[in-house]
């Protein structure tokens, strides 16, 4: 019974959002534009972070 729970609301928190952003006219106070701001940018500094990382694991692998 307390995964059933668990796995709605999970789906209220995941539905919600997506409905406010898309459903509401103009979104929930800009929150959608934001987060799809927010997203971006976190996707340009994980690419970034990614290649640094293979950057130095190629240096180091020079070493040897």
């Amino acid at each position: 019974m307390n995964k059933i729970i668990s796995i709605l609301i999970g789906l209220v928190f995941l539905v919600l959002p997506i409905y406010a952003w898309i459903a509401i006219p103009g979104g929930l106070w800009g929150f959608g534009d934001a987060a799809l701001t927010f997203l971006k940018g976190g996707i340009m500094w994980m690419l970034m972070m990614i290649g640094a990382l293979l950057l130095l694991m190629g240096i180091a692998g020079l070493k040897d």
